[in-house]
């Protein structure tokens, strides 16, 4: 029976310190989120009255402060988001893409507007836009339609753009260029190029070929038009049978050949012209007879990459021999790609970014045509089965094994539709929250990347200059005398040198060495921990002054512990409060010193981000008008962690001083 009621007892034992645990979490988090009550209860007096230590008592005291839990909220999810958002977003240091540059914050990049998903015609884009037509005529447009550092807003179409009235229409760099179906040919964007009709303020800096007058004030019949394709500041457009290109001729090298190339009639032009694909550089033609034309000659002495796993040494010959013919042709960049009736793919020109890199395609399926996007090949099959390879960072490839009718890549999308002309599928960057720099880089993953680097620096920084104050500031305030006036001029010789021009001039002198980054972004966290630790050393020797006449330091050396033991063990806690205070507020103090240096080219170089050399674009007033959002994320970032820092150090050292907190 005994047995019996001491199990009882302990089970009531459990039961009620389970329920304590219940209530003391429930006033800690009362306290956090709601604040305390100005009114205890007789329990809570009770509990007050209970010794604990200062350490406990400041933490209750923090937590009762709602900006200061705010505060450390915010921080801890920046940490949390520049020490593990690298994972989820990798970038490539040296990856560049001019065809994105300032971009401004846009995530509809690939969303197809609803008229235009169950009838797609056809699908355009080789830049940050995309047009479309659809079944019934109509013209659609979607993307970042804002020309970046310009006034002009591609949606607004020429008056001559109606409902239903578009035969087709393609997208280039920075323009498009529509066919109505009553016969005009209708441009609007930025013409600075020539792009299509007459400019009066065209710009002469490039010698360009203007639009044929016949497509700027005549009708044309569009059952004649066999071809148009907008690229990078030129117009390739087949008509009847015969090329037309105008443009940039520096944005394709070979057009003015193309146009001026004379006939075995006498004529000029290229005629029986089936298709054109336009790089950054050239244009290649597909004539009616299956062969490839490559004006210029650029294309003389390439090499290509064969889908059957062989190597072409010169891809003209072999193309345009008498047993094969080109079907189809494409372009990319810096790269094309020609299929032949075979079913061979041929990539020649710059493979990187894995464009040959052939898909395996399925046994009794052939290729029988290819597009492609500005770094990624799409292809369909007999079997209307389509097979996309190349650069894929935005997952624009993703289309492997999908049926389909037909293919459209964008310039990183790829859209499939069915044969219903349905979209079943698009892939590819949506667009980018924060926006792409100059140089067409993430600036919300540079963020990202960029803010890990400067808190490490910053935090590795107030280490160094932290145990540097430390041992200085304890040595000198308890064994006083000559140490402390030895140590405590070289504290002020220290202090005496002017921080931020003497930091630049280190780092000036690192930028000059043949060191390696790495090497160099630790010279930096060193330079600027012993910089800046003697304002915390001269506080520490004040702290241990007044402790080391206290009776607990007598009663140790009477005791015969060691000085060092003395000093570090029993001295340094009971100061502790001050130096957690100090760390706090220099964290921050560092951080806007390492963006400083960066800022003004003396810290960590690019392509290596740093929330202070992502800001270094912002002393230039035409991004700070066009491009906003390159400075102002960064600043935003940099002002939540140095803001929520400072709150915090603010907050403790109110906690670990009443009299300051009562004094405001």
């Amino acid at each position: 029976m005994d047995n019996n009621m001491n199990t009882g007892n302990s089970a009531s034992k459990k039961e009620n310190k389970f329920v304590n645990a219940l209530k003391t979490g429930w006033k800690w988090l009362r306290r956090m989120f709601l604040g305390a009550s100005k009114e205890l209860s007789e329990e809570d007096i009770f509990t007050v009255e209970k010794l604990e230590s200062p350490g406990r008592m400041a933490v209750k005291a923090f937590f009762r402060r709602k900006l200061a839990v705010g505060a450390l909220c915010v921080l801890i999810a920046l940490f949390l988001f520049v020490f593990i958002g690298p994972f989820f977003f990798p970038i490539d240091l040296n990856y560049i893409d001019p065809l994105q540059a300032n971009l401004a914050p846009n995530m509809s990049m690939r969303s197809v507007p609803s008229g235009l998903k169950n009838n797609v015609r056809t699908i355009s884009g080789v830049s940050n836009f995309t047009v479309g037509v659809s079944s019934d005529s109509t013209l659609y447009i979607w993307g970042a339609t804002k020309l970046a550092g310009t006034n002009i807003d591609l949606k607004d179409f020429d008056p001559a753009i109606t409902e239903g009235n578009v035969y087709t229409a393609s997208a280039g760099s920075d323009f498009v260029i529509a066919v109505t179906n009553d016969g005009r040919m209708v441009g609007w964007g930025n013409n600075s190029r020539g792009q299509f009709g007459r400019n009066e303020l065209l710009n002469t800096d490039d010698p360009v070929i203007l639009m044929p007058e016949k497509f700027m004030n005549e009708k044309i019949d569009p059952e004649k038009i066999d071809f148009l394709l907008c690229g990078y500041q030129c117009v390739a457009f087949i008509y009847d049978g015969e090329l037309y290109m105008w443009g940039n001729t520096k944005a394709c090298i070979n057009m003015k050949e193309i146009m001026e190339h004379e006939n075995e009639d006498g004529t000029v032009g290229y005629k029986n012209v089936s298709k054109v694909s336009l790089s950054n550089y050239y244009a290649v033609l597909l004539m009616d007879d299956g062969t490839i034309v490559a004006p210029g000659g650029f294309m003389d002495f390439m090499t290509a990459e064969s889908s059957s796993g062989k190597k072409v040494e010169k891809i003209l010959p072999y193309a345009n021999s008498a047993s094969l013919d080109v079907v189809d042709i494409a372009a990319t960049n810096n790269s094309y790609g020609f299929l032949l009736s075979n079913g061979e793919v041929l990539i020649c020109g710059d493979t990187n970014y894995g464009v040959a890199a052939f898909p395996t395609i399925a046994e009794g399926e052939k290729v029988i045509s290819i597009a492609s996007g500005t770094r990624h090949y799409v292809a369909k099959t007999d079997k209307n089965t389509v097979y996309a390879w190349g650069h894929n960072d935005v997952g624009q490839s993703n289309v492997k094994g999908i049926s389909a009718g037909d293919i459209f890549p964008g310039a990183k999308q790829t859209y499939v539709v069915n044969e219903e002309g349905k979209l079943i599928k698009s892939v590819g960057t949506r667009g980018y929250v924060f926006g792409t720099d100059n140089l067409g880089r993430d600036t919300f993953s540079r963020i990202v990347h960029g803010g890990k680097m400067t808190m490490t620096i910053g935090a590795v920084a107030v280490i160094v200059s932290t145990i540097i104050a430390i041992i200085v500031g304890c040595v000198s305030g308890y064994f006083g005398g000559w140490v402390d006036m030895l140590l405590m001029r070289i504290t002020e010789i220290f202090s005496a040198i002017p921080f931020l021009p003497f930091a630049m001039m280190l780092s000036y002198v690192i930028a000059t060495k043949d060191i390696s980054e790495t090497m160099r972004i630790f010279i930096i966290m060193m330079i600027l921990g012993l910089l800046s630790w003697t304002g915390l050393a001269h506080m520490i020797r004040a702290q241990v002054l007044a402790e080391r006449e206290k009776e607990f330091v007598i009663a140790a050396q009477a005791m015969g512990i060691k000085e060092k033991r003395i000093a570090f063990r029993h001295i340094l806690p009971n100061v502790i409060s001050t130096i957690l205070v100090s760390v706090t507020l220099d964290f921050a103090g560092c951080l806007l010193t390492e963006s400083s240096l960066s800022y003004l080219g003396f810290g960590v170089q690019q392509p290596r981000p740093t929330w202070g050399n992502m800001l270094n674009g912002a002393n230039n007033s035409i991004v700070i008008k066009f491009y906003w959002w390159q400075w102002l994320f960064p600043a935003i970032f940099l002002a939540i962690a140095t803001i929520s820092i400072n709150i915090i150090g603010d907050t403790l050292r109110d906690v670990f001083d009443p009299k300051s907190s009562q004094e405001k």
